[in-house]
């Protein structure tokens, strides 16, 4: 018996069993609500224990993206501030 699977499940597991990933996303003059939807778009992509680094330079991305996680299920390792440059990082949790 063979079994199949999705393509993206197929992906999904195989980067499951390797090293998680560090990405950033470049959200340089978005403003709300985009920079809370590429989080969104791109965690999809991602596999739990993987990172990601949102680069914002809209102020509320410092309250949007962690509320986001909060909703979702994901956690926020650190938010910083650096000359107009908001930066939030990730970790990728299971999904719900």
């Amino acid at each position: 018996m063979r079994c199949t699977l999705p393509g993206n499940a197929v992906s999904r597991i195989m980067r499951s069993s390797m090293k998680p990933r560090r990405e950033t996303l470049d959200c340089h003059r978005l403003l709300c609500p985009m920079p809370v939807i590429r989080v969104q778009d791109k965690v999809e992509t991602l596999s739990a224990g993987d990172e990601l680094v949102a680069v914002c330079t809209d102020p509320g991305a410092m309250q949007d993206i962690p509320a986001w996680c909060r909703i979702n299920g994901h956690t926020v390792l650190e938010t910083a501030e650096h000359d107009g440059e908001y930066v939030i990082t990730i970790r990728v949790e299971a999904d719900k």
